[in-house]
């Protein structure tokens, strides 16, 4: 018994002992502030872990948020329909009444020329207003030898126009419509079309083209950008920098809006470099593009023609520099200038021979019928400005503008009452024009002279005599790299 009285109170006293060592342990820990740093690390690893799962909710949240905001982009984009519905408001279509030159021989055998008007049809787009005119921009080949022009807006109302301004080098145009010459309820149900940015696109995105298909009215073609930055060989020359879409371009939409899916203009479509030989290519000179041209063009003054008599005179002596010959002798596409008319009113000390006009008053030119075009809406004694490019000591062409105070033309008061187109009066002396052949009813050629109203070419005289003149194309062409490598020395 006493043996096991000692167990028990050595237990005991065991126990005491531990306890008693616990409570000083915990009582000397808290005085040293251990248990506040772990349950300090505790709860900081608690919050720690927190923050790592609201931070790894929040990265879901902002996936999801990111998701839904570009599906919202995405989804910010039109159909078809709606682009289709907001855009033809600001779409219209063109008239425009062609002078057409007939010839040919009577029933009787006589031959007979002469002029009738032919009408074509072409689209445009409203870019701006000003305190008296609504702009509309559309091709320069849609409003070419106009006799008169009329558009048709998009509640069929009908209304003249006139042309504003026109570059032939980049075949756009701005045309006019008088303020004061639409009604209210026409003005009311048209607007103003918004340009977009033609260099944000990619290959693949989806266009949407409107325009006058065929001349029957606002017709709707949809599809994609096939390619971007297209070259396309033309009769007139190379047209570079071209948006190429399988939207259907037919004759007709020339001159229309091709529309991303936000309903922005970021072309102005060209039916004329397609083909029926081939299906889903269509062109769109870009807005990026376009958009210098207009706002240039926008800013002249609107002219109408002039009486014949009272036209502004050059007082030159040119010759077209067309896309084949600028390669060949590695020339910009032009209205050379190789000889001054004697006895010209016309002050024009600033241009000089060789000098290859390229705009008049910052139109566009690329031949002389462009030129004369332009030429006819001035008057003698108004000052232009003539850009040309011109030879320097290098051998490169550079780019000059020139002041030209228009003169009157010798001739006009004779043409006019006489109603003959008289050949050069200076025909067979040292300027005449080295670039055509004579034929047997040609006595030599003299080109064009740079007037407004009369095209100066070649004198008929009927004889057949001059057999002497001719010259094969062998010999055509040899002088005409001669008289081209003289003035490009």
């Amino acid at each position: 018994m006493k043996q096991v009285a000692k167990v028990v109170a050595s237990a005991l006293l065991f126990g005491l002992v531990a306890g008693a060592a616990m409570v000083g342990v915990n009582v000397g820990a808290q005085k040293a502030g251990v248990t506040n740093q772990i349950v300090q690390e505790a709860t900081q690893g608690s919050n720690s872990n927190t923050a790592e799962t609201s931070a790894s909710d929040s990265n879901k949240i902002a996936t999801v948020t990111n998701s839904a905001s570009s599906s919202d982009v995405t989804a910010s984009g039109k159909t078809v329909s709606e682009v289709a519905k907001e855009a033809m408001p600001s779409v219209v279509a063109i008239t425009n009444m062609m002078r057409y030159q007939q010839n040919g021989f009577s029933l009787f055998g006589s031959y007979e020329s002469q002029e009738t008007e032919v009408p074509a049809s072409g689209s445009g787009v409203i870019i701006g207003k000003t305190d008296s005119e609504l702009l509309i921009v559309t091709n320069n080949h849609v409003v070419t030898d106009s006799n008169s022009l009329s558009v048709t807006f998009v509640d069929n109302q009908n209304v003249n126009a006139e042309i504003k301004g026109t570059d032939a080098s980049q075949d756009l145009a701005v045309v006019a419509v008088k303020l004061s010459d639409i009604p209210e309820s026409t003005m009311n149900a048209i607007s103003i079309a918004t340009l977009g940015d033609s260099d944000a696109l990619s290959v693949g995105d989806q266009v949407v083209a409107i325009g006058n298909a065929l001349g029957y009215g606002q017709s709707v073609t949809t599809g994609i950008i096939s390619a971007m930055n297209r070259d396309v060989e033309t009769e007139e020359g190379t047209e570079s920098g071209l948006l190429q879409t399988d939207a259907a371009i037919n004759p007709g939409n020339s001159g229309g809006a091709l529309l991303n899916m936000q309903g922005q203009v970021i072309g102005i479509n060209v039916a004329k470099y397609s083909s029926t030989d081939v299906e889903g290519m269509g062109y769109s000179i870009p807005s990026a593009k376009a958009q210098k041209v207009i706002d240039s063009l926008s800013t002249l003054t609107t002219r109408e023609q002039v009486p014949e008599n009272e036209r502004g005179y050059l007082g030159v002596q040119v010759k077209n520099i067309d896309k084949e010959t600028a390669q060949s002798f590695g020339m910009p596409q032009g209205v050379f200038i190789y000889k001054f008319t004697e006895g010209s009113s016309a002050e024009n000390s600033g241009l000089q021979e060789k000098d290859i006009i390229t705009k008049l008053d910052g139109q566009g030119v690329t031949n002389f019928d462009d030129l004369q075009s332009l030429l006819a809406k001035y008057r003698a004694g108004e000052t232009v400005t003539v850009t040309v490019e011109r030879m320097d000591g290098t051998g490169k062409y550079v780019e000059q503008d020139v002041k030209v105070t228009l003169g009157s033309n010798p001739q006009a008061s004779s043409n006019s009452s006489s109603g003959s187109n008289n050949g050069n009066s200076q025909n067979g002396q040292s300027g005449q024009d080295p670039f055509s052949q004579p034929n047997q009813n040609q006595q030599g050629s003299n080109g064009q002279n740079g007037n407004g109203g009369n095209n100066n070419g070649n004198s008929s005289n009927g004889n057949s005599n001059d057999g002497n003149q001719q010259n094969n194309n062998d010999e055509l062409w040899k002088q005409f790299q001669q008289f081209f490598n003289q003035y490009q020395r």
